[in-house]
């Protein structure tokens, strides 16, 4: 089976399957659902938790071992893995397969891994662990959605945040869920329960915001050219290679000028973003962006890709940073207006 993320809660007061998956990219929100099946699990009886995390040359076989150790010494234990690729390759893939048959009563199995492609949730590890236990698919929080999910945690923690307060805090730590949770435990440490002013996070929260190349894309896409621009600026204070920035933008607008070209020759924007493998999250944004471009338009930034990406190699002349700007503000807004 499979929970949705926010139901997770609801489920576990009421039973606890063999075995979980839980996947999403925020180390947080992962990480706050593996614990609450923890915690049930400890209401249930099994107090002792192995870990492993399968990282380069891991030894399945010992995994497999310890598994059959714990059914020979008869203990309740949790027994979790952690995927740090979210692929375990064939040979982990059939470990895990046969961790999920033993799995029951006295052995919980717990995997976590980075959100998961459409080919690794189609593999057969995950088939097994939703056809015996239950899938958790982690969802990031949207940058609108944010100052909503700062505020109710605030309140939580028993602080009576101001609402300029919630938005300056969300600024600060964008994209980093786990920064804002340290820092929400921070504020209640330093100005105690009650009452967070404006003047309260400013001398208390650091600026932890995180920017990556995925956010950049999801602004361009999204339409919003300032942000975009914003965060390009960052990855590049930050050290992050030109290369590696086209590279994810070029990608993009691979799939934007498929999708474009094939509405355009009279299919179905539905059909088409589920054959291009569009998650579900972003059909959104990639629906929104498609309609404000003619297909020619994406075709014009891919042959600006192309430029930007000689000139990243040193194969061309050329400013890589220039280009991509270019290349995000025609995206964001669509070519005819970004000129």
């Amino acid at each position: 089976m499979k929970i949705p993320a926010n139901q997770l809660a609801t489920h576990l007061r009421s039973s606890l399957l063999p075995c979980y998956l839980v996947s999403g990219d925020e180390p947080l929100l992962v990480q706050e659902a593996t614990d609450a099946i923890r915690q049930k699990a400890r209401e249930s009886g099994m107090d002792s938790r192995e870990l492993h995390v399968a990282e380069a040359r891991f030894d399945w076989d010992e995994l497999s071992g310890s598994a059959a150790n714990l059914s020979l010494f008869a203990e309740r234990r949790i027994l979790e893995l952690r995927l740090p690729t979210g692929k375990p390759g064939k040979e982990g893939g059939d470990a895990i397969a046969a961790l999920v048959e033993r799995s029951g009563s006295d052995l919980l199995l717990i995997v976590s891994a980075p959100k998961l492609d459409k080919s690794a949730s189609a593999s057969g590890w995950v088939k097994s662990i939703e056809k015996r236990g239950a899938s958790v698919q982690v969802w990031p929080v949207s940058i609108t959605e944010l100052p909503r999910w700062i505020g109710e945690r605030m309140r939580r923690a028993g602080l009576m945040p101001e609402r300029e307060s919630v938005q300056l805090l969300a600024d600060r730590v964008e994209g980093n869920l786990l920064a804002a949770q340290q820092e929400i435990d921070k504020l209640r440490l330093l100005a105690g329960e009650g009452r967070i002013t404006l003047a309260d996070v400013e001398q208390a929260v650091a600026d932890s915001s995180r920017f990556d190349v995925y956010k950049l894309v999801d602004a361009a896409v999204g339409g919003d050219a300032a942000r975009a621009v914003r965060i390009l600026g960052a990855v590049r204070v930050e050290g992050m290679e030109p290369v590696i920035v086209v590279w994810a933008l070029s990608r993009e607008l691979r799939t934007l000028a498929q999708l474009a070209d094939n509405v355009a020759r009279g299919a179905s924007l539905s059909n088409a973003l589920q054959k291009a493998g569009v998650w579900r999250n972003r059909e959104g944004l990639v629906r929104a962006c498609i309609g404000r471009h003619q297909p020619a338009e994406f075709f014009h930034l891919l042959k600006l890709a192309r430029q930007a990406d000689a000139a990243a190699k040193g194969q061309s002349g050329g400013d890589p940073w220039a280009l991509a700007t270019e290349i995000v503000v025609g995206l964001s807004r669509g070519i005819q207006r970004a000129a």
